[in-house]
This record gives structure tokens, sequence and C-alpha cells, in this order.
């Protein structure tokens, strides 16, 4: 089980505008290390779901649509790539047969079904902004101090 790419990285994209305010394609695909089209993709997306807005000119960018507080991590998953596991699943098998042969009793339908709702529970009680603090203590833990990545003092041994 694992969240998408698209999901992850919209998700870093919508992070580093809301950390700056406002961003640029080629800043954002600097600062997260993805093509410019591929980042252009992320931003169409989030900005047609509403989460983004942008603006035209040299001063042009994108930036967030509404507070930091008020976009769910839930909803912007959902507008990025969708559920983990959802009833339709069982339809689209990779199987020979046209229907999957536990369609009747299924003995792992009943633990998706369970791991998504735990999942959904988790991603719409987290906003844009417990990411963004969250980004804001890493770079904090990790800033430079004297030269060093960490200042960590050790003690010498005699």
């Amino acid at each position: 089980m694992k969240f998408s790419a698209q999901e992850e990285y919209g998700l870093r994209c919508l992070i580093q505008i809301g950390l700056k305010g406002s961003a640029t394609i080629p800043e954002i695909s600097r600062d997260e290390g993805l093509s410019e089209h591929h980042t252009a993709k992320l931003l169409s997306i989030l900005r047609k779901e509403r989460f983004l807005n942008s603006m035209r000119g040299h001063i042009g960018g994108y930036r967030l649509a509404r507070a930091p507080e008020k976009i769910v991590v839930g909803e912007v998953l959902a507008a990025l790539g969708g559920r983990l596991y959802d009833e339709e699943f069982c339809e689209r098998h990779s199987g020979l047969l046209s229907t999957c042969a536990h369609s009747g009793s299924c003995a792992v339908k009943n633990l998706w079904s369970e791991v998504q709702a735990a999942v959904d529970h988790v991603v719409s009680h987290i906003t844009l902004a417990d990411l963004i603090e969250n980004a804001q203590k890493e770079a904090e833990l990790y800033k430079p101090r004297n030269g060093n990545l960490l200042s960590i003092p050790v003690a010498s041994g005699t």
C-alpha cells in the first residue's frame, strides 16, 4: 500500500507555497527536484480543485486559495489521486475472470475497508497548516549552526 508520487509531490508543492506565501513553477521545481512540466501539471490540478490561485504577470506564480488551516489533507489527496481502496476495486481486478473469484465472500475486502477508514480518519484531521508547521520544525532542526548541520555536544573521554 502506498500513496502515489502525484499525491506526495502535490502535497509538497502546497507546503512550498504555504511556506513562501507564493511561488513560481521554476522555484517549486528547483526546491522539490521536479521537472517544470511535472510541477505545472500538479499545480494545474491543485488550481482546478481550488486549492491554489494563479497570478499572471512578472510577479506571477501561485498562492494558496484559502488559509492553510482550511485545507484538509484528505481533500488534497482525493483531488490528486483518490483513495487507497474503493469499493470498485473488486470490479477492476486484474485476474483472468470477468469478475473476481471472491466477489461473494472475500476475506480481504473487510481488511482493506478498515484500512481505508483508518486512513480517511487520519487525513481528515490533518490540515496543510499542520504540514507547514512540521516543515518549519524540520528546517529548524537541520539548520546549519557554526558550519555544522547539527550542533551536538560530544563528551570527551579521558
